[in-house]
């Protein structure tokens, strides 16, 4: 099992919101096929045939629990877990 696969179950189950790494969180989404703009401490997120736009912040090195349950609800809407 690969690191993005561990991540993407750890957000997926949604059991440590507020214990994901911001940087696997960001990897997370590079892999998914999202695109990364970086403004100051803003990491915006945005994907043709996504609607929602993910912009992030990191909380120490931690990212913020409810900007993974944003991502999670993202993930699962599009089903992006699928793509892999």
């Amino acid at each position: 099992m690969s690191k993005q696969e561990k991540i993407l179950l750890k957000v997926l189950r949604g059991t440590s919101d507020s214990n994901i790494a911001f940087a696997d969180l960001c990897l997370l989404l590079y892999h998914l096929g999202f695109n990364e703009r970086i403004r100051g401490s803003h990491h915006i997120f945005t994907k043709a045939g996504v609607e929602e736009i993910l912009n992030l912040q990191p909380k120490g090195d931690k990212a913020k629990a409810y900007q993974v349950k944003q991502v999670r609800n993202v993930i699962l809407r599009y089903k992006l877990a699928d793509e892999d």
